[in-house]
């Protein structure tokens, strides 16, 4: 670690402490060269998680973008914004825990609505609205009424 004022390579760690999201610890270090104090984080550098889009194209898991797609649905719903990046990170921490690395988009839509049905359910329909990509007014019906009738797919 080089000192962001002398460039000296020596630094001692003065104290160390995870971030609030404990995604990344947080090291406060003194220079040995010039004493000056500065902060660095350390974070796990983890496999990119590879999404496979209908049309065929892969691009890389950002997490974002679901939760801008989150948002959207939850335009003008009492949904705290918390709420939805806690589902996120549960995505995403699942899509970890089972090792995949290359997941369908389709995928991550229906893990997405399994979460926001239990969130909200006019952010669930306006979310599968976008992710269903309904033709006509009669798909869409039809997944209101699964919806009322306790039958989601």
């Amino acid at each position: 670690m080089n000192c962001p004022y002398c460039g000296s390579h020596e630094s001692r760690v003065v104290d160390s402490r995870d971030t609030e999201g404990r995604d990344a610890i947080r090291r406060r270090r003194e220079c040995a060269a010039c004493g000056q104090r500065f902060t660095t984080y350390e974070q796990i550098d983890e496999i990119p998680i590879a999404v496979l889009k209908r049309d065929g194209s892969i691009e890389l898991f950002h997490r974002e973008k679901l939760l801008s797609g989150l948002l959207r649905a939850c335009t003008k719903r009492d949904v705290p914004v918390e709420r939805l990046e806690q589902i996120v990170f549960d995505i995403e921490r699942q899509l970890r825990e089972e090792l995949v690395y290359e997941v369908t988009s389709e995928r991550v839509g229906k893990m997405a609505l399994e979460r926001l049905q239990e969130v909200d359910l006019v952010a669930y329909v306006r979310f599968a609205s976008v992710y269903r990509q309904y033709e006509s007014v009669e798909e869409f019906k039809n997944e209101l009424e699964q919806l009322v009738s306790g039958g989601v797919r």
